[in-house]
């Protein structure tokens, strides 16, 4: 009976040192990585790849003092379900999905702006349709949601088409046009006679003669933080944003390495050619120095965003009205050396 005693009181004994040891290294851990921050980012998107890419694969965020765990997501949506449920604390993300971000959850600010990419409509290399107009009557494939869609309903508004009664458009996912658009003397997909899309999905099917453009347009993409990820790690933005426009710095400078980087991780059949399509609408990589990398918002970006917003709650796909300019912060860009 002593025996079984002495074996409990030195079993209990044990446990307590393991609990108090394991509480220890916990603490040890996290002084050992301050700043941790979660990123999300979108994995097939380009530009925005290959900026991740050069965060992840060199040492950049590290000398400036930022710990980053990288979350790789498919698109935009399952993104915000990530920010909503507070998976992540920074993240990477075009106009459309962040305005609904917002309006589902006002714990999230703009601290910069991510990049701006292209969103085209198009159609088969033989087409017969040879201006926006002639969509009258056709059926036009989209991803719903996306930017790519309030360019498309906005170019047939202008043409002069009532873009439910003029034009069947229907949601197709951006992955799923790969699975249509392989014929370079195609003259329709299927039932559809146009599509419109984001890079670099359209960028693929231009290089590879796979496409006709009817319309391509610029549109901007964010970086948003938590709220409460600021309040508990003030410094972490300025110091992430200074590493993210060294990232532009090195991209610049070695765009078939972040390319080769990205292909690798996004599993893409993509040339750099294609990439190049992709990024040939964001200034900063033509800068001729660091100084020159902008990160700050001008009056078309602020149009555009709100443009966004505005576009989301007319189509009820958010349910109340958001001012993007309202959740823009930036006093950290603006505090950059």
């Amino acid at each position: 009976m002593e025996n079984k005693k002495s074996l409990l009181v030195i079993t209990t004994v044990c446990l307590i040192f393991l609990i108090i040891l394991a509480f220890f290294m916990t603490q040890i851990n996290n002084q050992e990585q301050p700043n941790v921050v979660r990123i999300g980012w979108q994995i097939p998107w380009a530009t925005q790849g290959q900026l991740t890419q050069i965060l992840k694969n060199t040492d950049i965020l590290q000398k400036n003092d930022i710990n980053a765990v990288f979350k790789g997501f498919t698109s935009g949506a399952p993104l915000n379900e990530a920010a909503l449920a507070g998976d992540v604390d920074l993240i990477f993300t075009a106009d459309q999905p962040a305005a609904t971000l917002i309006s589902k959850d006002g714990n999230w600010v703009i601290i910069g702006r991510l990049m701006y990419n292209r969103v085209s409509l198009y159609v088969p290399p033989k087409s017969p349709i040879t201006t926006i107009a002639d969509l009258n009557g056709k059926t036009v494939a989209m991803p719903f949601g996306a930017a790519a869609q309030r360019m498309a309903l906005n170019a047939e508004k202008q043409a002069g088409l009532d873009p439910v009664k003029d034009v069947k458009n229907i949601n197709l996912g951006i992955y799923e046009q790969s699975d249509l658009v392989k014929d370079v003397n195609a003259t329709k997909w299927g039932d559809i006679d146009a599509m419109a899309g984001f890079d670099p999905t359209p960028a693929i099917f231009e290089e590879k003669g796979l496409v006709r453009n009817l319309k391509t347009e610029t549109v901007i993409s964010l970086i948003l933080v938590s709220k409460k990820y600021i309040n508990k790690n003030p410094s972490v933005p300025l110091k992430f944003l200074k590493a993210f426009r060294e990232a532009y710095d090195f991209y610049r400078q070695n765009p078939e390495q972040a390319n080769a980087w990205f292909k690798s991780e996004a599993k893409l059949d993509i040339t750099s050619n294609a990439l190049a399509i992709a990024s040939s609408v964001e200034p900063n990589l033509n800068a001729k120095s660091i100084s020159e990398i902008r990160l700050s918002f001008n009056d078309d970006d602020y149009r555009i965003m709100q443009e966004a917003a505005d576009f989301l709650l007319a189509n009820k796909l958010i349910q109340k009205s958001v001012v993007m300019r309202d959740y823009v912060d930036l006093n950290y860009v603006n505090s950059l050396q």
